[in-house]
């Protein structure tokens, strides 16, 4: 064994010098023009043989890297190993290179950059390549933390690990598309305020609601045939808040008179008054389960009351600017406050303190509502409406905006959205793909300016089948679908998909 190996090494360096003195002789002819007395092994003058022998030790040196490398093609690697063989390594790596041109070229086979460009494009780079070999990712998730931590979207949990390219291109395929609801029609105007209906609340077991007015009274009407049923007076200015509690024979009212008063039912009078505001009150809300009601203003606070002792439990600040609508909910966070100064604020009721700022709007949010099934809730202002989960994450725009200044939102269990404008402007939403499939404009009763066709609140019934709106006309307007409605007689808005996902706000 030792013999062998010995052998093959004394030949290795014989062969060394020998290629060594045909290198150097070569080029020492080249220097001398071919004078020398340096001959070619058949007799012949040198230079030309040293021109040739040079040209192959530069390209032997030069390509020997990249004769290594693995052929993706059999048959180019098969004619290549070959041609290394019949020329023992002193062939030429551009003339072993032609053939398999002319191979791919006849069988319109694809580069070698095509072909490391569908390789890449073949593997699963959302996953990391599982199950395909090394990850080809420029920038790969480090660790697998990472992507439990992406946010929830409408394209699936982790839609935040696809590159922008393949949102791009599927996007408007993954983009739920909006299914067909029957158009809703007015149905019932109902007459009987002296001045703006500004707000409205729905009797918990769906047989009356309530409605606040500019002419500082509050009224109580039939649900079912619309008839008055009662009058209540106490405020001395415009009535901006109602809520009826589900729990208690109890109902609570603000207005710009700074006063908060809660009505007892039974006897149809006021029992409690909540003083702390120091300019008119636009909101109010009730806390589902604990016996606290919130109130928001125009002195840029939220402030929490006790509803048996009166106390104020809290007065949260950081608005800048009025505070416009408050939502309410026995989870955490159990608080959501938008305000005039274009930010939503979610608070922890057990510190007191605010948790999460969402900055996304541009214009004052003047409307909230929070989904009944789903942990997320909807925002207006005049520059758009936008869907965001209640742990802060925004989640994306309405497909289309209403231009104008939205006063009011409203959903039912149906996943139908209201949103009512300053302008008389009412649009209908289908929440899951955020696509308006109606489009209606108030039109304002014989008497009143063209001006007062404004909607200042809504409501749905616990039914969801009937939509109360409160409007700048003084009338009180019910509205419900139209069952005779198809398809093929009404069909929905034109629904087209959005080109562009804005994760932020705008």
């Amino acid at each position: 064994m030792t013999d062998v190996t010995t052998a093959r090494a004394r030949a290795l360096a014989a062969s060394a010098l020998r290629n060594a003195d045909v290198m150097f002789g070569a080029d020492r002819a080249l220097d001398r023009g071919g004078g020398s007395n340096w001959r070619a092994r058949d007799g012949s003058d040198g230079s030309a043989e040293a021109a040739r022998t040079s040209l192959r030790v530069k390209i032997a040196n030069e390509y020997a890297s990249v004769r290594t490398l693995a052929r993706e093609n059999e048959l180019a690697g098969s004619k290549g190993e070959d041609g290394g063989r019949g020329r023992s390594g002193r062939g030429s790596a551009a003339a072993a290179e032609a053939p398999v041109k002319a191979e791919r070229k006849r069988k319109k086979e694809p580069s070698d950059i095509a072909s490391m460009i569908d390789s890449i494009d073949e593997q699963d780079v959302r996953d990391g390549g599982a199950g395909a070999g090394p990850s080809t990712a420029l920038a790969p998730f480090r660790g697998e933390d990472a992507k439990k931590n992406l946010p929830v979207s409408i394209f699936g949990r982790h839609a935040n690990a696809n590159t922008g390219a393949n949102i791009a291109k599927r996007l408007a395929s993954e983009w739920p598309e909006p299914e067909w609801r029957a158009p809703w029609k007015l149905y019932r105007v109902i007459s009987g305020h002296q001045g703006w209906v500004r707000s409205v609340a729905v009797d918990p077991e769906n047989k009356w609601f309530v409605t606040g007015s500019a002419d500082r009274t509050i009224k109580v009407w039939d649900l079912a045939s619309g008839g008055l049923k009662l009058t209540l007076t106490g405020h001395i200015e415009q009535v901006t808040g109602l809520v009826v509690s589900p729990r208690h024979p109890y109902m609570f009212s603000c207005g710009l008179d700074k006063k908060v008063k809660c009505w007892d039912l039974e006897y149809n009078k006021v029992i409690r008054n909540y003083h702390g505001h120091l300019s008119g009150v636009y909101s109010i809300a009730m806390h589902p389960t604990l016996d606290l009601l919130f109130t928001g203003g125009r002195d840029s606070a939220c402030r929490v009351w006790d509803i048996r002792t009166k106390q104020q439990v809290y007065c949260l600040t950081g608005h800048d600017n009025t505070v416009g609508s408050i939502l309410a909910q026995d989870e955490n966070p159990q608080l959501v406050t938008g305000s005039y100064d274009g930010t939503i604020r979610m608070w922890d009721l057990a510190m007191g303190k605010s948790i999460n700022t969402l900055t996304h709007h541009k214009k004052g949010v003047r409307a909230m509502v929070m989904h009944k099934k789903e942990f997320a809730f909807v925002s207006a202002s005049a520059d758009n409406i936008k869907k965001f989960s209640c742990h802060g994450d925004f989640m994306h725009n309405m497909l289309s905006q209403q231009k104008a200044i939205v006063n009011t939102l409203s959903m039912n269990d149906d996943d139908v959205i209201f949103s009512g404008g300053d302008n008389g402007s009412m649009c209908f939403w289908d929440y899951k793909s955020g696509h308006c499939f109606q489009q209606e404009k108030a039109l304002v009763q014989p008497g009143s300016l063209e001006a007062e066709c404004g909607i200042y609140a809504s409501t749905f019934d616990l039914t969801g089948s009937r939509l109360i709106t409160c409007e700048a006309d003084k009338t009180i307007k019910m509205w419900k679908e139209d069952v005779n409605a198809t398809p093929e007689s009404n069909p929905i808005l034109p629904f087209e998909p959005p080109k562009n996902v804005r994760r932020g706000g705008g």
